[in-house]
């Protein structure tokens, strides 16, 4: 495959970690990088930025981008952001749309745009934090972890590998989290049939991209994922926050047994959820004053049990959307 006519880019101080995105295997056999140069089977490639579709072989990653004049090359704006737990997301992943793509690896997130979008589109940056954050609270729904999400540093990237450099904000501190405990089942001839881990990454992405299509136009759903972050951050009123959710629901859908019925939460699961969050003497819960001198920490199973039944009711509301 010739590839005199392709722009590609290789950072010397980051490594750009491979994301789910298809790369071209082929094509990249041979490369290897020298200083500023990609060498490809003994052509000496100048290198640029490039936008498309990332592949790591051994320790470098490479961006493959479409092929164009090299007298063609013009500047590129990045956005980055940091973003921790690192492993939030627990893979890496890319997203494209028709103005920018973006990529998300470990803490860090780039988004990659032409330089007449931004400079036209006063809004985008806004669009984007706020599209990325939305990604955050879906997957938060999931795991039940607080998150932190920088504002962006911006640099323009021009042909001659100069960077004109912005900072909105210092980024974040970077902390580490505990993972979960995974598992793989596999059949007598050692084929893969359950990989929870796979499974748990697919629903976080699901969820963060619902969440993003959707929590912008609808102010209900903004409301229920305000409460189920309000609970992830204020521990000890998380009962409090979680109950506001069966409650919103139930004023929504007119009545208790409407909400039930509309979003598939059994009656056994609803009156279990209400009797955690108001009748037993947590001190989490609702009604504390009802209970002095006997109040108790609710345990990690009554935590969950509730968690797990919120989440559900924002799940199916989030489902009725789409």
């Amino acid at each position: 495959m010739d590839l005199s006519g392709y722009l590609c880019h290789y950072s010397r101080y980051h490594q750009l970690a491979a994301g789910p995105c298809p790369a071209h295997n082929k094509a990249l056999k041979g490369m290897r990088a020298s200083g500023d140069f990609l060498v490809f089977n003994g052509l000496c490639l100048r290198t640029s930025f490039c936008m498309l579709m990332f592949y790591r072989h051994a320790t470098l990653s490479f961006a493959l981008a479409t092929k164009i004049n090299m007298n063609d090359m013009e500047d590129i704006v990045i956005l980055e952001w940091k973003f921790s737990p690192i492993d939030y997301f627990e893979e890496n992943i890319c997203i494209k749309r028709d103005a920018y793509i973006i990529t998300i690896t470990s803490g860090t997130i780039e988004a990659q745009i032409r330089p007449e979008i931004y400079d036209n589109d006063k809004s985008i940056l806004d669009r984007l934090h706020n599209a990325l954050n939305d990604r955050f609270i879906g997957v938060q729904m999931l795991s039940h972890k607080p998150y932190e999400l920088s504002k962006a540093s911006m640099y323009r990237l021009h042909p001659d590998g100069r960077k004109d450099i912005t900072i909105f904000a210092e980024p974040c501190v970077i902390k580490m989290t505990i993972g979960e405990v995974d598992f793989i089942v596999k059949d007598k001839d050692k084929n893969v049939i359950s990989d929870s881990k796979k499974k748990r990454i697919q629903k976080k992405i699901e969820s963060a991209e619902l969440v993003e299509k959707y929590r912008q136009k609808d102010a209900f759903l903004a409301s229920l994922l305000k409460s189920y972050s309000n609970a992830v951050n204020d521990p000890d009123n998380e009962l409090v926050h979680l109950y506001e959710i069966r409650d919103a629901v139930a004023k929504r859908f007119k009545s208790e047994s409407n909400a039930k019925h509309a979003l598939g939460i059994s009656g056994t699961r609803w009156s279990r959820f209400g009797k955690l969050t108001n009748d037993e003497p947590l001190k989490q819960g609702r009604h504390r004053g009802k209970n002095p001198g006997v109040l108790r920490d609710a345990t990690e199973e009554e935590l969950k049990e509730v968690r797990d039944i919120a989440r559900n009711i924002i799940e199916a509301y989030l489902e009725s959307l789409n």
